[in-house]
């Protein structure tokens, strides 16, 4: 799951030891959280995340910020920026696997902006949770 070379403190000079090769792809951290791909394709994205004791908050539920690490993602080839999030937490997780449907399309009113939304349901079907993103994307070098 972890890679020795991840447990190094970040430096800004130093290099990644780790590459993203598509447009959703799983980054150390989302590999820790057990996240995984299960379609990507045309702006949609369903993703996949265990609830597993390591991350549960104190009464046993899962913790939100694991439940936000799953709804962050965005479109093929670029580098971007998570600039705007909001999330209604609508019912709690108690067991099982969760699931992030999500979208993103570019904003009609600003270049390099583009808008994503997730739901993100319970194993039961369930929606714990929607999300509002604004994204932006880096100039081209």
């Amino acid at each position: 799951m972890c890679k020795p070379e991840w447990e190094k403190l970040m430096a800004p000079e130093s290099e990644l030891p780790f590459k993203l090769e598509t447009w959703v792809d799983l980054a150390p951290f989302e590999r820790t959280l057990g996240m995984k791909i299960e379609t990507a394709e045309n702006g949609e994205a369903v993703l996949t995340m265990p609830f597993t004791i390591k991350l549960a908050q104190g009464v046993g539920l899962l913790h939100g910020g694991a439940i936000t690490a799953l709804a962050d993602t965005l479109k093929e080839g670029t580098h971007f920026a998570t600039v705007s999030l909001e999330v209604d937490f609508l019912a709690p997780v108690r067991e099982g696997e969760v699931k992030a449907i999500a979208r993103a399309e570019p904003s009609l009113e600003e270049e390099r902006v583009f808008v994503g939304s997730v739901d993100v349901l319970d194993e039961g079907g369930t929606v714990a949770a929607t999300f509002e993103s604004i994204f932006k994307v880096a100039r081209p070098e």
